[in-house]
């Protein structure tokens, strides 16, 4: 049996994840807004049980995805004993901002 990984937040994730939280607050009220933290949360200790059950969206940078919402998308890699959440990105996005926000990243 494997054990729950260490979760680590890379700042760009932290922020990330604060600008959504901002917006959904600000759009949506603390209902959307929690309920959409509780769903993180839930998604985060998934990926921290076993992080090799979502695909692979990097073999070069051993980054994996895992789908959030309809309009946001986790990006982590595992490294020994922990997952290191990289971003969350917003799917609505131009797909070539995903390619560039990796292109400077180890």
């Amino acid at each position: 049996m494997e054990f729950k990984k260490k979760i680590i937040w890379s700042p760009e994730a932290k922020e990330d994840l604060e600008n959504i939280l901002d917006y959904l607050m600000f759009r949506w009220g603390i209902a959307i807004t929690s309920r959409f933290l509780f769903h993180t949360e839930k998604m985060v200790t998934q990926i921290a049980i076993n992080p090799k059950q979502y695909p692979i969206f990097s073999f070069k940078k051993r980054i994996r995805r895992c789908v959030l919402t309809k309009q946001n998308t986790i990006y982590y890699r595992v490294k020994n004993e922990r997952v290191e959440i990289v971003r969350i990105f917003d799917t609505r996005q131009n797909p070539n901002n995903l390619r560039i926000l990796f292109e400077t990243k180890e």
